[in-house]
């Protein structure tokens, strides 16, 4: 406990947004091939990645960036058949789930958190009372890809400033309200089936920069973007991705999904996040 409080001392004194930047940008730069290349085969050991389900291009990566958002060969994260299953929108592993109470509040690991703080809009908070949240945590070896849980219209995005704290035991255990104070994007999905699902991608310390389909910039930028016409997703395709990871927490409206049937542990983009119930 100690080291830990020390540690996040220390990470509270680093200026983690200027750090951040920096490593988001030596991460775009184009080097050469061979550079690339011994770079990407050392992280690929050391985070033991599966570069065999990886779309490698011809010539090796352009640059690091072009690894860590790398696409799969298709086929490699097959949907659950359950057409009325919810899906995980990311590789990682589920760092927490439940029910959202009925002033928006949701506990993660003993500390309470807001819908609101991270939807950023009072009525849509309150849709969520009583409904169903999800986190999952990407760690570096995972595909860094997020996807639709289900199908559905894209409408409205909203991007937020804030902090570049890890998102990690350290993060969780000393920053208080780590989600809600961390540079987040909050993805509105409208469903037939589901209601208003909403994805909230949420940045860390060396996170670079967030893209989201259907915004053509580097990051999102900061307010809310309302997309007209709203373009359309089938479950399981690509919304956004972190450059470099984090984190994505899902948000469910009460009575338009089944309970959740997961355990907090690793997980696929694509499976059923109400566990054997529909696998």
């Amino acid at each position: 406990m100690i080291a830990t409080y020390a540690a996040a001392q220390i990470l509270r004194a680093l200026p983690r947004e200027r750090i951040t930047r920096a490593v988001g940008r030596l991460c775009d730069l184009p080097l050469p091939q061979a550079v690339t290349s011994a770079v990407v085969g050392i992280y690929a050991r050391a985070y033991r990645v599966d570069m065999a389900e990886a779309v490698c291009p011809e010539g090796g990566f352009s640059c690091f960036d072009a690894f860590f958002t790398r696409p799969l060969h298709d086929g490699a994260r097959p949907l659950c058949p359950d057409e009325g299953a919810l899906l995980s929108p990311a590789d990682g592993r589920i760092d927490s789930f439940g029910l959202i109470e009925r002033d928006g509040v949701f506990r993660v690991k003993g500390k309470d958190y807001s819908a609101l703080d991270l939807v950023g809009d009072a009525e849509d908070a309150r849709r969520y009372e009583g409904g169903q949240f999800a986190i999952v945590y990407l760690s570096p070896r995972d595909y860094h890809r997020v996807h639709a849980p289900a199908g559905g219209t894209i409408s409205l995005v909203r991007s937020f400033p804030g902090e570049y704290f890890p998102v990690n035991s350290i993060g969780e255990m000393h920053v208080p309200k780590l989600f809600s104070v961390n540079r987040r994007v909050a993805i509105c999905i409208d469903t037939e089936a589901h209601g208003r699902i909403t994805v909230v991608m949420v940045a860390a310390m060396i996170v670079g920069r967030i893209t989201v389909s259907g915004i053509e910039a580097r990051d999102v930028p900061y307010g809310e973007h309302t997309i007209a016409p709203g373009y359309a997703v089938k479950r399981g395709d690509e919304i956004g991705m972190f450059h470099l990871g984090s984190t994505a927490v899902l948000f469910v409206e009460p009575g338009k999904a089944r309970p959740w049937g997961i355990q907090g542990g690793p997980i696929r983009m694509g499976e059923s996040l109400h566990g054997a119930d529909s696998r």
